[in-house]
Parts: C-alpha cells; sequence; structure tokens
C-alpha cells in the first residue's frame, strides 16, 4: 500500500509558522495538522489545496505516496 509522503514540516519551518498557526489558516484542528505531519492522516483534495495555496505551491510540492 502506498505511504504517504509530506514536506509539510519543511514548509512550515521555512515560514516560522507553527503548526497551530497553519491549522487556523485552514480550519482544521492542530491534531490534524500532526496526523498530516507524520502521514497518518490522508488530506481532503480540498485541504491539500488549502495547504498547498498558503505556501504558493502545487499539492504535490507538499504530498506525494511512495511504494
Amino acid at each position: 500500500m502506498p505511504e504517504l509522503k509530506t514536506r509539510l514540516k519543511e514548509l512550515r519551518a521555512s515560514k516560522n509558522m507553527k503548526q497551530g498557526d497553519l491549522a487556523d489558516i485552514v480550519g482544521v484542528r492542530r491534531e490534524t495538522i500532526i496526523r498530516l505531519e507524520k502521514g497518518q492522516y490522508n488530506p481532503s483534495l480540498k485541504l491539500a489545496m488549502d495547504i498547498a495555496k498558503v505556501f504558493g505551491v502545487t499539492v504535490e510540492d507538499v504530498f506525494s505516496f511512495e511504494d
């Protein structure tokens, strides 16, 4: 089964943004961001697009799947 890989933590760090800050911006709980960063949660398309928009990148720049 493919594993979710994310650059979310790296992108947040580049903007000096805390997990809670990102959660507030995209309208989810901080725990959701934590689970995303650990690859334990697959985001909805809307959430993935909202997160990518915050950082000015594509969804593929934030999330990918690896076998």
